[in-house]
């Protein structure tokens, strides 16, 4: 993967880096987010949403780990936080991809670099708007999610607008990050030392509906399991 980093960037660059990852096919994701279950957890059914956990093993295969719920406190998510939720796995054919293989093994250098933990949940999501309803990424707000390390990957821009991706070392602070993540681009970051926050999105008209596809990888997985 080649690093493409601003020069506003530099000097945070040891806790988050912009990638654009050339050697992955995004086209061969896109059809797994056509039929994504509803996420019932937020209001609206715009946001859908699975997700899996994995390790790396010592001969570099792609393991998948059993099935968890999703976990995290108030203090890091004051919308959802404190609540059991359930979603189901990520379709076993997307797991077969190469391209997936690859997205998750580049991940998980990264990862090996800056923290112990080698357990990966990888978050797949669609969020949709439309005339009736804009779609809002982060319905929290600005925040953390509880983890060491988090990979926000775009799949997808389909007829939106909006959906800039923004990082705060402080919520009472400007952002020193702020990017829309185009198909293709891999945002790294270190979940102690930054806050995030994607803006909502619209569709460029209203003659038909918007889509914002992505996979949101942690380390650790954020999921407990059963």
């Amino acid at each position: 993967m080649q690093i493409v980093l601003d020069s506003k960037d530099l000097d945070y660059a040891f806790m988050f880096a912009l990638q654009k990852a050339n050697s992955i096919k995004v086209e061969e994701f896109k059809p797994f987010f056509n039929n994504l279950p509803v996420d019932p957890y937020i209001k609206g059914n715009y946001r859908f949403r699975s997700l899996s956990r994995f390790k790396v093993s010592s001969a570099g295969k792609l393991i998948k780990l059993p099935h968890g719920y999703l976990f995290q406190s108030k203090h890091y998510n004051p919308l959802l936080g404190d609540i059991r939720r359930e979603f189901a796995e990520l379709d076993d054919a997307i797991l077969e991809l190469e391209e997936f293989k690859k997205l998750v093994f580049a991940f998980n250098d990264y990862c090996k670099l800056h923290t112990e933990a080698r357990e990966i949940g990888v978050h797949q999501i669609r969020t949709t708007c439309s005339r009736h309803n804009y779609g809002n990424p982060a319905p929290e707000g600005i925040h953390r999610d509880g983890t060491d390390l988090i990979a926000i990957f775009s799949v997808d821009r389909e007829h939106i607008q909006g959906g800039e991706t923004h990082l705060y070392k402080s919520r009472k602070e400007s952002a020193v990050f702020n990017k829309v993540l185009n198909p293709g681009e891999m945002l790294l970051l270190n979940d102690r030392e930054f806050f995030h926050f994607t803006t909502p999105i619209k569709p460029k008209s209203f003659e038909r509906e918007g889509t914002r596809d992505v996979f949101v990888l942690t380390c650790p997985s954020l999921l407990s399991e059963y």
